[in-house]
């Protein structure tokens, strides 16, 4: 039988409470803070082939390769493991693993070729290990990526379950980095739909879920079906849809819209203002999840993705095209547009954002 959230019984503090994802253990701007003295001592880089090449903000660290760019992005998939493992499923995190790389690859316009991923357990798990791999060569088909190889790391003393990352290399001309510096007023922003939570904020999600002493096996009625199974939904890949339009139009700048939310979007530009006005509806698992935690709408679109997986900015006279090209196979539509200014904001509810 299906469970909604407005009938569940009422936990004493919910009424009062305000979660946050600094409050479930992820503070974004510390976070911040953290990247910045870690990168400040990293200036080493070699001459010649493999010379680094500097880019403002990216989603993934380029060097020369004659008259190309080889792109490199590393990532895992967090907290969404442990969903997986209270689920006993773990046939989609692959492709989360898979998706957060090759997405990030993307957003400069570079194509993914391959792959490698690093799995660190506590103990050999056949089951476990079989469930990773369907993910991954899933993940692969859906990115158009060979799958080269990898580290399966037996780390009982470290690792209590066990983590997945991985990392991904992709290509492209040099004179054709999408680096977001051409993003200027007058651009429009064009959404694309996520699938869901994808494979961020599962902290503060999971954090809403044990405050209101929720199982992961419960259903909703607002989810259609268990709450653990819409928190596995696997993120969205959006590779093969991103490179028609890049061959096809003119692209200023591309934003995936991970942890951290709308200030992705501050990455590409600083000195312009990217103004979402007509935003993407949210799937109906961020109403619960802001129903049950109390969670203010700027801690939403700072933490979740909100319904908006990635986010492509052209000129105007290139959105006609590019949406015949999107909407062909994912949901898609104009959400907004770049002004004068410096940041990001929602304008329909009054949130704005100048610090990443």
């Amino acid at each position: 039988m299906y469970k909604s959230f407005k009938s569940l019984p009422l936990i004493a503090h919910r009424e009062t409470m305000k979660l946050t994802y600094a409050e479930a253990g992820v503070d974004i701007d510390k976070k911040s803070d953290a990247i910045e003295s870690l990168v400040k001592v990293l200036g080493y880089t070699r001459n010649g082939v493999g010379k680094r090449i500097e880019m403002h903000g990216g989603y993934a660290g380029f060097i020369e390769f004659g008259s190309y760019a080889l792109g490199l992005a590393t990532d895992g998939v967090g907290t969404k493991l442990m969903v997986a493992n209270e689920m006993h499923k773990w046939d989609t995190v692959g492709i989360d693993c898979v998706a957060m790389n090759a997405n990030d690859l993307i957003c400069v316009g570079a194509e993914p070729l391959a792959f490698v991923d690093y799995i660190a357990i506590d103990k050999p798990d056949e089951d476990i290990a079989a469930q990773i791999g369907l993910g991954l060569a899933e993940g692969a088909k859906q990115a158009n990526v060979s799958l080269v190889g990898g580290e399966f790391a037996i780390l009982p003393d470290m690792v209590s379950g066990f983590d997945l990352a991985g990392t991904c290399l992709g290509w492209i001309k040099k004179n054709k980095l999408i680096s977001g510096k051409k993003c200027a007023p007058g651009d429009i922003i064009i959404g694309l739909a996520s699938s869901g939570i994808h494979s961020n904020g599962l902290s503060l999600a999971r954090k809403v879920l044990d405050v209101n002493e929720i199982k992961y096996d419960e259903d909703f009625q607002e989810l259609g079906r268990s709450i653990g199974l819409e928190l596995l939904e696997p993120t969205k890949i959006y590779v093969k849809e991103i490179l028609k339009v890049i061959k096809n139009c003119q692209v200023n700048g591309i934003a995936h819209i991970t942890g951290s939310g709308l200030r992705n979007l501050i990455r590409l530009q600083p000195d312009v203002e990217f103004r979402i006005e007509d935003p993407l509806e949210p799937q109906p698992i961020f109403k619960v999840l802001e129903e049950l935690g109390n969670i203010a709408d700027k801690e939403l679109y700072q933490t979740f993705n909100m319904g908006m997986g990635m986010a492509m900015i052209m000129p105007e006279k290139q959105v006609k095209k590019a949406l015949e090209i999107l909407n062909k196979t994912v949901e898609t539509k104009i959400v907004g547009k770049v002004y004068e200014g410096k940041g990001a904001c929602h304008s329909q509810i009054g949130l704005g954002y100048h610090r990443y």
